[in-house]
């Protein structure tokens, strides 16, 4: 949250210049507040996981904010059970009147595949289009940004060959953005996927800046100039042992499987992971919430997409 302070306070520039958010008393006299309307597009077959993870950083702010689910229809759920998915979860028929001021796409195993030969790309197109005029912010996630820079800039996904596998270091490259507010100079990001977005490609694109990248990993955070789409390639909301439940998953099938890079201690299976990420990937889902979302979207909720 911001620090009230005068108008006139000294101090004001200084801390701007910082990148801290301050609140001037006019500002804030005329704030108007209610609860934030987020929608979560969970298309993870893990979905209570996903759930309980995403819910997990986005309780971490003093913002009150609530919390739809949605699912695709056009793909049978395997590993969830169909009462949590008629009790917690809307189809896009049941929304798609509505307004939210924010969204998150999560990511899902099907990067192999070509976009057009998933099951629900259709549902899923209609989806992200229906957020032009109906959310104020969508942040994607992974797999889902790669789909959406495909869908509204058409940005191939490119295959990297092996699966990047591990937590890897990123370097901030716009650090006044408001979404690296409190970041150090690099963090700490999970991947776990087989394609990725090339740089070059993004940065052809006008409407887009690239805000974070990695050695390692590449291209890691893009946003739309407008601010109304976060594009993040890894997985900050992961919790300590999700990397590893994936690992021993695919040890025990007999499929082959490199060790997460820079995650178990001494790089060593048999050593507990240790988590390096936790406190950025917190930092970054309290600030595309607090100054993306709570800072810009309309008060009256029906004013979103005008």
């Amino acid at each position: 949250m911001p620090i009230k302070i005068p108008d006139q306070l000294p101090a004001r520039e200084t801390l701007e210049n910082e990148n801290i958010f301050v609140m001037t008393e006019y500002r804030a006299m005329h704030q108007d507040i209610r609860p934030l309307r987020l929608l979560l597009l969970n298309l993870m077959p893990t979905k209570i996981v996903t759930e309980t993870q995403l819910l997990r950083k986005l309780s971490n702010t003093p913002l009150q904010i609530e919390v739809e689910f949605l699912r695709a229809i056009s793909h049978e759920a395997k590993n969830t059970d169909s009462d949590h998915l008629e009790s917690f979860y809307r189809s896009y028929d049941e929304i798609r009147n509505q307004r939210y001021d924010g969204m998150i796409i999560t990511g899902a195993p099907v990067e192999n595949m070509d976009f057009e030969q998933v099951d629900y790309w259709n549902e899923l197109c209609r989806i992200m289009e229906w957020t032009k005029k109906n959310v104020h912010c969508t942040l994607h996630i992974c797999w889902g940004a790669q789909a959406g820079l495909y869908y509204h800039y058409g940005i191939e996904k490119r295959a990297l060959g092996d699966k990047l596998f591990g937590v890897f270091e990123h370097r901030v490259l716009k650090p006044k953005s408001p979404l690296f507010r409190g970041f150090d100079d690099s963090f700490m990001m999970p991947h776990s996927r087989y394609t990725g977005v090339n740089a070059e490609d993004v940065l052809r694109v006008p409407q887009l800046e690239l805000i974070a990248t990695s050695r390692e990993a590449g291209t890691a955070i893009v946003k739309s100039e407008d601010s109304r789409h976060f594009f993040v390639m890894g997985h900050p909301e992961y919790d300590t042992d999700t990397l590893a439940q994936e690992y021993w998953r695919d040890v025990n099938k007999g499929l082959a499987i490199q060790v997460p890079a820079n995650y178990f201690k001494n790089d060593n299976p048999a050593e507990p992971p240790v988590n390096t990420w936790r406190a950025h990937g917190q930092l970054m889902y309290s600030n595309w919430l607090n100054y993306y979302v709570y800072q810009s979207t309309p008060y009256d909720i029906s004013a979103i997409g005008e």
